[in-house]
């Protein structure tokens, strides 16, 4: 430690300090005279545990406190890990080499600094948060007689407070910050308040955290440039007909249907990595929906008319563009689980037009719906529509917070320390421009999605759900299906979207990506990562059939492709977009997808 060399000090600049102050005075001063204002006009009695935290960890304590030797047994080991802690923490100052009591993760990118490591004062910091964290998961995770909902609860939020409480998000207990502070004479400070004020301007008294340089991309410029026409819209989507890159395509014309929770074109990031262009470049006709970003005027909007007016819209349109009654099908995520539901309907109307379809990361079967489940309860789900009945949607913003909540660590509070603690500007990148580019849901197909599939499961059971009149039936599904899961997948956990293979009646391949909901499925071939797992087999329990599983290197595109080649139709020149029946209305990407909320 002695031959650590000691950072430069440079003091504050007090004419610059100065300047910088008054202008933190004055958008200060601004920014709490709207929030006033706004609260004025928004009169309210809210509850204050709309999520219904207090209950649950008011049950757990109760839980706890009635098993008092476990708990002692807790604190007692608590304590023994503290005492090792001190005693290597002395050998270290001493000069004695002595081996961590405990360590972070691999994965863990809040300790990379190497002064975490070298400096024993901060070594000591970071073992003895560890340590807490250990310690109060571990507990939480143990208490006995709570039911599954209320123990993914505790557990979620709990994991909440402790990431909040890590050290590297304070000033005095980050040696990165503390070392930049003497550095710049505190002026890292000074900018990160400037970065919070502006961040707090823009979601209008919300912290809204700008995780990336929103000015460095343009959806149609440097993201989302797949050539193509949009050649069909209406209130709720465009479609968008690609241009083809092959002298002949498929016969049957793919189409892609995206989630609405998000933009479509984490599907056509850049050339490299984009999805959309891949199919394309094999020689299909490429159809995507992109969807609306829904304001009040669509607040009635609901779950029959994301069918009627998103995939059977489609079917229609592409049917006219191209002449081609039959059509392959891709759904991602939400946009999955409303194919099965259309598939189901189809079936009921004894309409066979789908010749095959693809699930992604799709849910059916919501028993085990993952981490998203702890906002699903009556009394959150009431809160939600009493907030939606007010403006007819729910906000962007409310969206993109409970998704950040699952990873809070990387799409929280690494942007807290970079851009408030070092005060520096987020770097540019186009899958957080993506990820900010959030979208709005209708009221009505929000409540709808949410109540039926997520706390009550009623789309697995046969005619639990009526769309349009038609009571939904998966077990109806003939339709030969292809589904992707992704092993760490927290939205759509792949032990749950395997149910579908159990469920559908037609022929089933089922593969598993490795990685999660989003780098899992934009796998591109030549980036050369991940790998993938295949199995003939469908046993009931997934995990059998990952023991019977073979694994296979690389992205599953390919694996996809030459499924999607038996259901190909045969070939025929390939069509350009607005020469066929269809006139093209604009360029891709279209104007629905350039409606951003920031």
């Amino acid at each position: 430690m002695a031959d650590e060399k000691a950072p430069e000090v440079k003091f504050p600049d007090p004419v610059e300090m100065s300047k910088a102050m008054t202008r933190i005075a004055e958008q200060s001063q601004r920014l709490v005279s709207e929030f006033l204002a706004r609260q004025a006009k928004e009169p309210g009695t809210a509850s204050p545990d709309p999520l219904n935290i207090g209950g649950a960890f008011l049950e757990m304590t109760a839980r706890m406190m009635a098993d008092p030797v476990k708990l002692m047994q807790a604190q007692v080991s608590l304590w023994q890990d503290y005492l090792t802690l001190w005693q290597r923490t002395t050998q270290r100052f001493l000069g004695q080499d002595a081996a961590p009591v405990i360590a972070p993760s691999k994965e863990d990118r809040r300790f990379k600094d190497s002064a975490w490591d070298e400096n024993t004062l901060f070594d000591f910091i970071k073992q003895s948060y560890l340590l807490s964290a250990r310690y109060l998961q571990t507990s939480v995770r143990e208490v006995e007689g709570l039911d599954d909902k209320t123990k993914n609860k505790v557990d979620f939020y709990t994991r909440q407070f402790v990431d909040a409480m890590a050290p590297s998000n304070f000033v005095l207990t980050n040696p990165e910050v503390l070392r930049m502070t003497l550095e710049s004479g505190g002026e890292n400070l000074v900018k990160g308040l400037e970065h919070l004020l502006d961040d707090l301007e823009r979601g209008k008294g919300q912290l809204s955290i700008k995780m990336t340089d929103y000015e460095a991309f343009q959806v149609g410029k440097n993201v989302a440039v797949t050539p193509g026409k949009v050649v069909y819209q209406n209130d709720l989507m465009q479609l968008i007909q690609y241009t083809p890159t092959t002298g002949q395509v498929a016969r049957r014309p793919l189409l892609i249907m995206p989630p609405w929770i998000n933009k479509f074109y984490i599907l056509d990031l850049r050339e490299k990595n984009s999805f959309i262009k891949w199919a394309v470049d094999q020689g299909n006709t490429v159809f995507v929906i992109s969807w609306v970003n829904p304001d009040e005027n669509l607040a009635a909007k609901d779950f029959g008319d994301y069918m009627i007016e998103g995939p059977l819209a489609a079917l229609d349109a592409i049917e006219k563009a191209t002449g081609e009654r039959e059509i392959n099908v891709v759904g991602y995520c939400i946009g999955g689980t409303l194919l099965s539901c259309t598939l189901a309907y189809m079936a009921a109307k004894g309409d066979d037009r789908v010749a095959s379809a693809t699930f992604l990361t799709a849910m059916t079967d919501f028993a085990e719906a993952g981490e998203l489940s702890v906002f699903i309860d009556e009394e959150q789900l009431s809160a939600l529509e009493e907030r939606m009945e007010d403006k007819g949607y729910l906000d962007a913003n409310a969206m993109a917070t409970t998704f950040n909540m699952l990873r809070a660590n990387d799409l929280i509070w690494s942007f807290v320390v970079n851009n408030y603690l070092l005060g520096k500007d987020p770097f540019p990148f186009d899958l957080l421009y993506w990820n900010s580019d959030s979208t709005r849901m209708p009221a009505a197909m929000h409540s709808f999605y949410l109540r039926n599939m997520y706390q009550k499961n009623l789309l697995v059971q046969p005619g639990g759900i009526t769309l349009k009149g038609v009571p939904i039936d998966l077990r109806t599904i003939k339709t030969p299906a292809f589904l992707l899961s992704t092993k760490e997948d927290h939205i759509a956990p792949w032990k749950s979207t395997y149910a579908a293979t159990q469920i559908f009646s037609g022929p089933v391949k089922f593969v598993l990506s490795a990685s999660g909901h989003i780098a899992g499925v934009v796998n591109p071939p030549a980036a050369g990562k991940y790998c993938h797992w295949v199995n003939a087999k469908l046993p009931k329990s997934p995990e059998q059939w990952l023991e019977g599983a073979k694994q296979a290197p690389g992205s599953w595109w390919p694996e996809w492709g030459k499924w999607l080649q038996r259901h190909a139709g045969g070939k025929v020149p390939a069509r350009v977009p607005g020469e066929g029946g269809l006139p093209a209305l604009e360029d891709a990407p279209g104007s629905y997808v350039a409606s951003r909320v920031v």
